[in-house]
């Protein structure tokens, strides 16, 4: 009986089973692009999974895809699957295991009632754009939408050279950049969401080694299942909390862009839309992927010959993990 007793107390006196400590770089500054992994910190999830996150916040001068590739994270977050691509091209052990983005929010703004209102009027206005979108969607875009090189400047992140000249279009992100001209240049921008028009590629990716995935699926598995629950509670549960710690690690966010952007993902369906209906948040199609491979190859942006199922897996996702946590 002392022997029962001793072995009782010695249970509850036991500590609880350590947390699997995961490192997860994002691919920029805290922002509410972000508020899902922020979320599943903030309200406990990752640690109901067995998960102790920490996010270490992106920048202009760290490369989260190559610190996944060094080891240096168990998780990294992509920004498109362009990048995707090239990681299979260059032989990075990098696969994708879920998309958090089913729309990737890129977009072009043009300067309303000036001639470039639609879509097919772009192609004659100057162009603001960043090299990484000249190599890329803007290589698309010539050559399904007739876009001009000699139309394309260069773009800084500053946006006073299309505040200044009307006849001129500028790249941005959906939940971003359109707030910040409203307040800038005092009126609302034309956005034109490229997934609109055929750009079909995902965004705001998980990105795991291979190496992870083969001697840790379990790992994986867990960490993918509780971003997916965090992007649920963030977009339709309380969010303060994780909104505050976004502004914690960010000092620069403000209440005014996180509710700008929040509503966007909602307005537009970047998270919770076409497939994710289906199958929840996070999921991925050989469809949706072929279809957007091709595009670019025939645009040039990749090469055509390349096996570009190399780059992801469909194992982790599609389980319809935390759909109850929709409203109905």
């Amino acid at each position: 009986m002392r022997l029962f007793a001793l072995l009782i107390a010695l249970l509850i006196a036991a500590p609880a089973l350590a947390l699997d400590k995961v490192r997860f770089a994002t691919n920029w500054r805290a922002q509410a692009e972000h508020g899902g992994f922020y979320q599943a910190i903030a309200d406990g999830t990752y640690a109901r999974y067995g998960l102790d996150v920490t996010l270490l916040q992106g920048g202009p001068q760290l490369n989260a895809r190559l610190l996944l590739a060094a080891g240096r994270v168990d998780f990294a977050m992509g920004a498109n699957t362009i990048q995707m691509f090239e990681s299979v091209q260059q032989n990075v052990p990098v696969v994708t295991v879920a998309s958090m983005f089913q729309v990737d929010p890129v977009i072009f703004m043009s300067h309303p009632g000036v001639g470039l209102d639609r879509f097919e009027d772009l192609p004659k206005a100057t162009a603001f754009i960043a090299s990484d979108m000249r190599a890329s969607v803007w290589q698309w875009l010539k050559q399904a939408y007739g876009f001009k090189d000699q139309n394309a400047k260069p773009y800084n992140f500053n946006s006073a050279p299309f505040l200044a000249d009307k006849k001129s279009i500028q790249e941005g992100i959906l939940t971003s950049e359109p707030y910040a001209i409203e307040r800038a240049g005092g009126f609302t921008p034309n956005v034109f969401l490229l997934h609109d028009y055929g750009y079909d590629g995902y965004s705001t990716t998980i990105e795991s080694r291979a190496d992870t995935i083969a001697k840790t699926p379990d790992l994986v598995q867990r960490f993918v299942d509780a971003s997916i629950v965090g992007w649920y509670n963030y977009l339709y549960g309380d969010n303060a909390q994780a909104n505050a710690m976004i502004k914690r690690d960010n000092p620069e966010m403000t209440d005014g862009q996180i509710a700008y952007s929040l509503g966007k993902i909602k307005e537009r369906g970047i998270v919770d839309s076409g497939d994710a209906l289906t199958y929840g948040v996070g999921v991925i199609t050989d469809a949706r992927m072929k279809s957007f491979f091709d595009k670019m190859a025939k645009a040039g942006v990749v090469p055509a010959n390349i096996d570009y199922t190399r780059g992801y897996t469909l194992r982790f996702i599609g389980k319809k993990v935390g759909m109850e946590l929709r409203p109905k």
